[in-house]
């Protein structure tokens, strides 16, 4: 995948392992008045708020115990909160599986509808970019809906990268 290979400044680090992003680590991006909206790469994720802010979007509702599965299974999860008047929501979240050494796939990618168009979305996705990196992870693939097509090859993903096909089997 040439692609990727020049999309990011690829070089190994032999102490890549010092620039990962420690877990449960919370960064604040930004305050305004008695608001602040953390980046979070803390798993633990409360089921019924992701499926909330997934509500929030149209997403058809999941199982509680499979959500709870796949949380417990990404490689990778990081969300964003917003902090107002001593409550906390969740307001971005996106997760990732991976083999931890070359591949990564991005999944459930969301932005409550009120925050939309602030960025919070790039931020998202450069925070997850950045850290998949650290791992020397060079192909990063997601799905991506017809509506946000755009939003990611802005970001930097391509349509089918040197003529790659996705491919999927469904039960009949």
């Amino acid at each position: 995948m040439t692609f990727w290979k020049f999309f990011f400044n690829y070089h190994k680090s032999k102490t890549s392992d010092n620039k990962k992003i420690k877990k449960n680590k919370e960064l604040c991006i930004r305050e305004v008045n008695r608001e602040r909206i953390y980046l979070s790469t803390c798993k633990n994720i409360d089921v019924e708020d992701l499926e909330k802010l997934c509500d929030s979007v149209g997403w058809v509702r999941r199982p509680l115990r499979k959500v709870k599965y796949a949380l417990e299974n990404s490689f990778l999860i990081v969300s964003i909160f917003l902090y107002k008047e001593n409550k906390k929501q969740l307001i971005g979240f996106a997760r990732v599986t991976s083999d931890g050494s070359f591949n990564a796939t991005i999944w459930d990618v969301v932005v409550h509808p009120d925050f939309q168009g602030n960025g919070l979305g790039k931020l998202l996705m450069h925070a997850i970019i950045k850290e998949l990196r650290t791992y020397d992870i060079s192909t990063i693939t997601l799905f991506a809906d017809p509506e946000v097509i755009k939003f990611y090859k802005h970001i930097g993903f391509t349509i089918d990268p040197d003529g790659v096909k996705g491919m999927f089997w469904y039960p009949i």
